[in-house]
C-alpha cells in the first residue's frame, strides 16, 4: 500500500458552520486518496461538542479528528506537525476552500526544486461575504490573507511571504526549528489578532539556507467575513500586527518605526484641522490612500508605544522644523 506523502492539517476553533466545506475541499483533491492524510485539530472550548462533531469522520480512511485542549493556533499547528507522520504537511484554514489541484501543485513545488526546499505556498483569493468597499486598496489585502505574487511556479523572492491558510512545510523542518512560536498566532475567538507565527518560521528556515517556492496554481479561496470589512477592524488588525512584529523582533521593529517616525508625524500636519488630533488615528475616510497612511501611522505609533517612545526625542531635536 502506498504510504501517504503529505498531510492536510486543518486547525479549527468553533467554526462548525464553515469547517465542513474546508474538509470537503480536502477530501476532493485530485491526488489519489491513498497519497495524503487529513488531520483536523479542533481547538474549540467545548471539548465534548468537538468530540461529537468529529465522530462523524471517524470511519473515514486516512482521516484523523483530534481534539486539542491546549489553546492557540500556533500550538495546534505544532501538534499537527508532530502527529502527521508524513514527509510534508500543508495547512488550510477552517474558513478556506482548496482547489482540487491544490495539494498536487504544492507537492510539485517540493519535487521540482530539490531537497533544499522546506516551504511551499500558493495563491489565496478572497471570498467576500459582503462587497469589497472602495476604501480597501490592494495594499491592504494582506490583512485578510490575500496572496497573489504573480508569475508561474518559481523560487520565492526574499520579500515574498505566504499566508498561513495556504502554506506547506517539510515536516522535519518544523520539528528541528522548534515549531511555530506559541507567543504568536491567534488564541480563541479572535479578541486579539496576534499573527506572524508562520512568517517567523519561514524567515528562520530561509536564514538557514533553505528555499521557499511559490506555486500560484496551488490556490485556495479564503473567507473574508462581513465583520472584518470595516475600517475599525482594519485599524485593530494594523495595531495587532505591530504587536506581533514587536514580539517577533523588538529591535528590528523599533528601528523601522524610528526610521519612519517623521513621515508618520507629517501625516497629522497634512490632515484637515478637525482631524489633527487623536482623531487622526481613528476617523473614517473614503480615500484608500489616506486610509493606508492612517494604518501605517497606527503601526508606527503602536510600536513606539511598546518601545516607550525611546529615541523620539533625538529625532525631534535633530529636526530643524521641530
Amino acid at each position: 500500500m502506498t504510504k501517504p506523502r503529505i498531510t492536510i492539517c486543518i486547525c479549527t476553533y468553533d467554526r462548525y458552520d464553515l469547517l465542513p466545506k474546508a474538509i470537503a475541499s480536502a477530501q476532493g483533491q485530485s491526488l489519489a486518496r491513498s497519497t495524503y492524510r487529513i488531520l483536523v485539530i479542533d481547538n474549540s472550548p467545548d471539548h465534548g461538542q468537538a468530540a461529537v462533531f468529529g465522530s462523524r469522520y471517524h470511519a473515514l480512511p486516512l482521516f484523523e479528528y483530534r481534539v486539542e485542549k491546549t489553546p492557540g493556533l500556533a500550538n495546534a499547528r505544532n501538534v499537527g506537525a508532530r502527529e502527521c507522520g508524513t514527509e510534508f504537511i500543508a495547512y488550510l484554514d477552517d474558513d478556506a476552500i482548496a482547489s482540487a489541484e491544490w495539494l498536487g501543485n504544492l507537492l510539485h513545488g517540493f519535487d521540482d526544486f530539490g531537497t533544499e526546499v522546506d516551504i511551499v505556498g500558493g495563491r489565496v483569493d478572497p471570498i467576500w461575504e459582503s462587497p469589497r468597499p472602495d476604501w480597501l486598496g490592494d495594499q491592504l489585502l494582506s490583512f485578510v490573507s490575500a496572496v497573489d505574487w504573480g508569475g508561474d511556479i518559481r523560487l520565492a523572492k526574499a520579500d515574498e511571504w505566504f499566508a498561513g491558510t495556504n502554506i506547506a512545510f517539510r515536516t522535519t523542518a518544523i520539528i528541528v526549528a522548534g515549531g511555530f512560536d506559541t507567543r504568536l498566532g491567534r488564541v480563541g475567538a479572535g479578541a486579539t489578532l496576534l499573527s506572524n507565527e508562520e512568517t517567523v518560521l519561514m524567515r528562520h528556515l530561509r536564514s538557514q539556507g533553505k528555499l521557499a517556492v511559490y506555486v500560484p496554481q496551488a490556490s485556495v479561496r479564503h473567507l473574508v467575513e462581513r465583520r472584518r470589512i470595516t475600517q475599525a477592524w482594519f485599524r485593530k488588525r494594523a495595531s495587532w500586527q505591530a504587536v506581533s512584529d514587536f514580539i517577533a523582533d523588538p529591535d528590528g521593529s523599533h528601528r523601522a518605526a524610528l526610521r519612519g517616525w517623521d513621515i508618520a508625524m507629517s501625516y497629522f500636519f497634512e490632515l484637515p484641522p478637525r482631524e489633527r488630533t487623536i482623531r487622526g488615528l481613528h476617523f473614517d475616510t473614503d480615500s484608500p490612500a489616506l486610509f493606508k497612511r492612517q494604518l501605517d501611522v497606527l503601526w508606527h505609533y503602536t510600536v513606539m508605544s511598546l518601545s516607550g517612545f525611546d529615541g523620539v526625542a533625538r529625532i525631534e531635536q535633530s529636526d530643524p522644523a521641530a
